[in-house]
């Protein structure tokens, strides 16, 4: 059903015009240097910009150029604009798109859906061909094509202008979920997709698409789980292709427009931690694939995670760079990692431009599973984060948070990357599930051959359960909710909310809608019977378990299952490992070597009684300039914009916003004067958050 749609227009400054109809001819990577066209900046995916005007002599003189508040309530933005034609093209936190005159921030326009939404939404996608421009926006399972002059929806493409990304997967569309969290990337017509699907059984399928730009017809498809008779059907137990779900484009992508290859990066399968009905190494889960863009055929491909246990996706589009190596230059790829290591290759064939070492892991002790013998690892760069987490590296930020973090930590198992979980004892994941690398990116300078990535070096634990046998309320619960929100309802606040006293927060039919749909980063469960999702609505809203009639054995119904997400943190919730909590690092991908590596981020009020540069939490990437500089919000508690020197890392500037940007910034120029913009919303602290944009210029410009 078609949801409701609103549409403002004011009257556009004579300039915004001009620029919106002047333009005869113009694809996203033809845009001039002075925009930010294509979510990370260009289709290499580097966040790189040739401007100038800001640099390291005067960036102490930024100031606040314009916002805009999207007053859409709380919810948390991770948006990262784009700007073409002197106008900026972005999401509210409940999913709205917005238009705002690049210069002053004022709005042009705004589309809403009609869909309740919350949660990851971010960007959008530009694509024009003399007068047809067009901005692709995500709402749920949906993926409109909107007038980019307007913010209408255009008729002719799809279906009353959208596509529904549940369709096309080989399976009964009204049982899947899909949602598109990153946007898609254009090659020359065609928008090429991923989506986010779900974490546990069932979930759909993470097909890599693309759809014609003007019709909205599919043109290819690419299974990320093989078919009989496709190459990697064998890494599989014989009939997943029917029922196992995931391996999913879920960080988005790059391409290289010239050779036409996408470069696209899957995440793990589903379930994410126990897999003994997907035996065999898994490809093309947890794999950089390199696809022809004109017919989705695989040119290479490189699985870093087999039979992934751990969650191990890639989280982040790669960036295709040129590095120099043995006195030549390479066109490579770049390919950051959950666990700390950033993979080079060779952008044609996949040859690694660093040693691969393959190393063994011990086998898994949980009944039915068969852990992979062994798991590959560049042998350089080093890696940005820590791997082993030891008595000697615990908090030491009181006494007593020591001898807590101390008792705790002699309960679980530490013993480095790829050890599989255990039942019944907690296995230390570090750097924990989100990151080292998220998804905000890392940021390439072709001058320096630097390579920017911000890391998150938190601990987390992990353990698996026994389903149990019986079909009840608190069974669904357990084997489909969670994963996420733990066996005891009290999740991981703020990123997953506790479920306890939801009766005194929601009604029934609210939790019933949301389980159904799937909000903020949840997915929805449309294949729950009416039998289990009404047992389930009960157990969540009361914790009372009802039992239901007994079904027939499914593939996906698993012995063992998944006890939560645990943040390992203190009794006052600050991490219990010593710092860095967070880190920037510079990498010379000619060399392998590190040019620098800084603590990121502070906890205010730690700050304030002496304990600085501990870094912290960070989501949301950098950029660089050729101004000399690197900026990068994304802490999560400080709420700072920062600018430091791309050289040194030095920092050059900072400023408070109000509320973390947790999103990647973007840099334009619009009427000679160079911007630098960034989602603050929050939504990743335990702070308010909210919906602006915040941009930054030299006064007087």
């Amino acid at each position: 059903m078609m949801g409701r749609m609103s549409h403002a227009l004011p009257i556009c400054p004579p300039r915004i015009l001009t620029a919106l109809f002047a333009v005869p001819l113009l694809y996203a990577a033809d845009a001039a240097p002075r925009e930010w066209p294509v979510y990370g900046g260009g289709p290499a995916s580097i966040r790189h910009s040739t401007l100038k005007q800001i640099n390291r002599a005067n960036v102490k003189q930024l100031t606040m150029a314009w916002s805009y508040d999207a007053q859409d309530g709380p919810g948390g933005l991770q948006t990262s604009p784009i700007v073409v034609g002197g106008v900026l093209y972005a999401n509210t936190p409940k999913h709205r798109v917005i238009a705002l005159d690049a210069g002053t921030g004022k709005l042009l326009w705004k589309f809403d859906s009609g869909l309740d939404l919350r949660g990851p939404n971010r960007g959008v996608t530009y694509w024009a061909e003399r007068g047809d421009r067009r901005i692709f926006a995500a709402a749920g399972s949906y993926v409109y094509a909107l007038d980019a002059r307007t913010g209408k929806p255009i008729p002719g493409f799809g279906s009353a202008g959208r596509l529904d990304l549940r369709e096309s997967l080989g399976r009964d569309a009204a049982q899947q979920s899909v949602v598109l969290t990153t946007p898609g990337i254009i090659y020359k017509d065609l928008l090429i997709v991923g989506g986010r699907t779900a974490e546990s059984l069932p979930a759909s399928p993470g097909d890599v698409r693309a759809y014609d730009v003007r019709t909205g017809k599919l043109r290819w498809s690419f299974h990320t789980i093989p078919h009989p008779g496709e190459f990697g059907y064998d890494t599989w137990e014989k009939d997943a292709w029917r029922y196992i779900g995931s391996a999913n484009n879920w960080a988005g992508m790059a391409v290289d427009q010239k050779r036409g290859i996408v470069y696209a990066p899957t995440g793990s399968a589903a379930a994410d931690f126990y897999g003994a009905n997907r035996l065999g190494d898994n490809l093309f889960a947890n794999t950089l694939l390199a696809l022809d863009a004109n017919t989705g055929k695989r040119i290479w491909h490189f699985q870093a995670v087999k039979h992934d246990l751990w969650d191990r996706d890639f989280p982040s589009p790669p960036s295709l760079v040129t590095v120099r190596q043995n006195g030549r230059q390479v066109d490579a790829v770049a390919q950051t990692t959950k666990h700390g290591y950033v993979f080079l290759f060779d952008r044609t064939n996949g040859k690694p431009l660093f040693p691969i070492e393959s190393r063994k892991y011990p086998a898994s002790t949980v009944p039915g599973e068969v852990a992979a013998e062994a798991q590959v690892l560049p042998g350089r760069p080093a890696p940005f984060a820590r791997q082993t987490l030891t008595e000697s590296m615990l908090t030491n930020r009181t006494p007593e948070a020591h001898a807590w973090a101390l008792e705790q930590f002699r309960k679980f198992t530490s013993e480095g990357q790829f050890v599989p979980p255990s039942v019944g004892k907690e296995t230390i994941i570090f750097p924990g599930f989100d990151g080292g690398a998220e998804w905000g990116g890392s940021a390439f300078d072709p001058e320096s051959g630097l390579l920017y990535v911000n890391s998150t070096e938190m601990a987390w634990t992990s353990s698996l359960a026994e389903t149990g046998s019986g079909m009840s309320g608190r069974q669904v619960y357990l084997t489909q909710c969670a994963v996420c929100h733990r066996d005891d309802r009290a999740g991981a606040p703020p990123q997953i909310p506790s479920l306890a006293d939801m009766a005194s927060r929601r009604k029934v039919a609210e939790v019933n809608a949301v389980i159904r749909q799937g909000a903020g980063r949840m997915p929805g469960f449309p294949n729950l019977s009416r039998q289990s999702l009404d047992a389930l609505v009960q157990f969540v809203m009361s914790g009372e378990d009802k039992e239901m009639e007994s079904m027939a054995a499914s593939p996906i119904d698993l012995k063992y299952r998944f006890t939560g997400y645990r943040k390992f943190v203190d009794a006052e919730g600050y991490p219990a490992v010593a710092p860095p909590w967070g880190t920037l690092n510079a990498i010379n991908l000619n060399t392998g070597e590190y040019a620098w590596k800084i603590p990121f981020g502070e906890y205010p009020e730690l700050a304030e009684k002496g304990m600085k540069e501990t870094g912290s939490e960070n989501y949301g990437g950098p950029i660089v300039t050729a101004g000399g500089l690197v900026f990068i919000g994304a802490t999560s508690f400080d709420k700072k914009l920062r600018a430091f020197d791309k050289d040194t890392g030095k920092l050059l500037w900072e400023t408070t916003l109000p509320f973390a940007g947790n999103a990647t910034p973007a840099t334009y120029e619009v009427a000679g004067r160079q911007f630098v913009v960034i989602a603050a919303g929050g939504g990743k602290s335990r702070a308010p958050s909210g919906g602006m944009y915040v941009a930054f210029a030299l006064p007087g410009k």
